[in-house]
């Protein structure tokens, strides 16, 4: 099995001009991105491009841009900003003047296939309609908090939130899961659903 290159090792070496490790970025983030460029924008058509600009950006600064505390988050947060401009210059969003007008979109359904056990399917079925329930915003912190795996620091750069606004739109979305699930909500149902569940209607 090959080494395993870390995003820090693998930017560093971009930076050098390594086109080997540009590819390894592209390659290893290029389904994420999708997937979340996806998730906040209902014309699909402009997704590929945007991430191709992204990573276009990325190679033609790439001696002077520096190494992020997170690639994904920087990758996500340059995607977010690239749909944005791109729905703002077309006039997909007439009054659009920042991203604060991109709206998490997707929904959750269940994947049979993944589940095998007839009482988590049902679990499941009832946690993918309750957070379907949640605000796009509420959706989208618990997408890039579960899924992606950002820090609530890197959410609230993204979201254009302070860190506590952050804190507490999770912190709403949690408590109204419960509510509606009328009781604690384990923790690894809710990976479950955020990492196998999301549907974009491709």
């Amino acid at each position: 099995m090959p080494p395993v290159i870390s995003d820090a090792d693998l930017w560093s070496e971009m930076k050098s001009g390594s086109e080997k490790a540009f590819s390894s970025l592209f390659m290893k983030y290029h389904v994420s991105l999708v997937s979340y460029g996806k998730s906040i924008t209902q014309h699909h058509y402009i997704v590929g491009d945007c991430i191709q600009d992204v990573f276009a950006d990325i190679w033609l600064y790439r001696k002077t841009i520096s190494t992020p505390d997170s690639v994904r988050a920087y990758l996500l947060s340059g995607l977010r900003k690239r749909i944005a401009r791109k729905l703002e210059r077309d006039q997909i969003f007439k009054h659009a003047t920042d991203i604060e007008h991109v709206e998490f979109s997707a929904s959750f359904t269940v994947l049979d296939e993944l589940i095998t056990n007839e009482e988590m399917r049902s679990q499941v079925t009832y946690l993918n309609a309750a957070i379907n329930q949640l605000s796009p915003r509420q959706k989208e912190a618990l997408y890039l908090r579960y899924y992606q795996q950002l820090s609530v620091d890197q959410i609230a750069e993204m979201m254009q939130m302070n860190t506590q606004s952050v804190s507490n739109l999770l912190h709403r979305a949690i408590k109204q899961l419960r509510n509606l699930w009328k009781g604690e909500i384990p923790q690894l149902m809710i990976l479950l659903v955020l990492t196998h569940c999301l549907s974009t209607d491709v």
